[in-house]
């Protein structure tokens, strides 16, 4: 059974409330970075830097993080791991860096994506931003900002499309 937990409006919305919480969080921080994880991480936190932008006139500098070879599973997964892009046009060190990603689900991929960060500098904090959390952790790891927070059964599934990658926007749970 496939239950529809975000439409195109859902994803607006949630997008939307989480880019006003971070706005009144870092109020205007210079030193706030987004990079969002291959792959709809990246797509989001594009959605979250425009929004920044267009509510505070704040342009947000915004990067990308593959952190494939950095993950504990990669050989449960395939016999190579698939690398994409990574590219951070700034800075890291002593940047406030908010990493982004779709669904925070047992903390493994949040944790290979501070390993893969520091091998670009040390910033000053890092936060997490995800449209999902699902719960489950592995790791003690929690998002410090939220699009909906989800009830599931560890055998069940989320599925975020992204009209940039998938070519509608929804989420659901299967």
């Amino acid at each position: 059974m496939t239950t529809t937990l975000l439409d195109e409006t859902g994803i607006k919305r949630a997008i939307t409330r989480m880019a006003h919480e971070i706005i009144e969080t870092y109020q205007g921080d210079k030193e706030l970075a987004l990079i969002g994880i291959q792959t709809r991480g990246v797509f989001i936190a594009r959605r979250l830097c425009d929004e920044i932008k267009k509510t505070e006139g704040q342009h947000l500098p915004c990067g990308e993080l593959d952190i494939n070879l950095y993950r504990d599973d990669w050989t449960r997964i395939s016999h190579q791991p698939v690398v994409r892009p990574t590219e951070i046009p700034f800075e890291v060190t002593d940047r406030r860096v908010l990493l982004v990603d779709d669904v925070l689900y047992t903390g493994r991929t949040i944790r290979a994506a501070m390993d893969a960060l520091m091998d670009f500098g040390r910033p000053a904090s890092i936060g997490l931003a995800v449209l999902v959390d699902r719960g489950h952790r592995e790791f003690p790891i929690q998002a410090d900002f939220i699009g909906k927070k989800v009830e599931s059964a560890y055998r069940q599934h989320v599925n975020v499309m992204l009209s940039e990658h998938d070519g509608s926007d929804h989420v659901t749970l299967t």
